[in-house]
């Protein structure tokens, strides 16, 4: 009987650090397709990695949209401003559990810094906000 418990146990610790690694593997992946859609300007690889709801905020301008809204709103972003490259310069979480990201995002005539707020929601990260500031 101890034995069969001892199974169960184990089992359900080797599940629950397997679930673990797999929030985790989920968020870099996130991280890392966030990155290469800012790369490439394209709203609609961007749009799959965004909550239903997100806040954007370009150069101050901030507002709430849903994600459909939200990736013409990217378009005519990446339209304005064509980029030539992005990359992350900080990474992090706070105690609460949230990733954010910030990063530099070129384009010919300048750049932007971008912060991003990351949240898991069902078992997903998804971004929650992105700001675009003007250095």
């Amino acid at each position: 009987m101890f034995s069969k418990l001892m199974k169960v146990c184990f089992l359900a610790l080797f599940c629950c650090m397997a679930a673990g690694a797999t929030s985790a593997y989920a968020q870099n992946d996130v991280i890392n397709n966030v990155r290469d859609a800012l790369k490439a300007g394209s709203s609609r690889e961007l749009s799959k990695y965004i909550n239903n709801t997100v806040e954007i905020s370009i150069d101050g301008e901030k507002a709430s949209y849903s994600r459909n809204q939200a990736e013409f709103v990217l378009k005519d972003f990446f339209s304005n401003y064509p980029p030539t490259g992005f990359r992350y310069v900080h990474q992090g979480s706070s105690k609460e559990g949230l990733k954010y990201t910030v990063g530099t995002y070129s384009y010919d005539r300048g750049e932007f810094r971008v912060f991003m707020l990351i949240k898991q929601f069902g078992g997903n990260y998804l971004v929650d906000k992105i700001d675009f500031n003007k250095e």
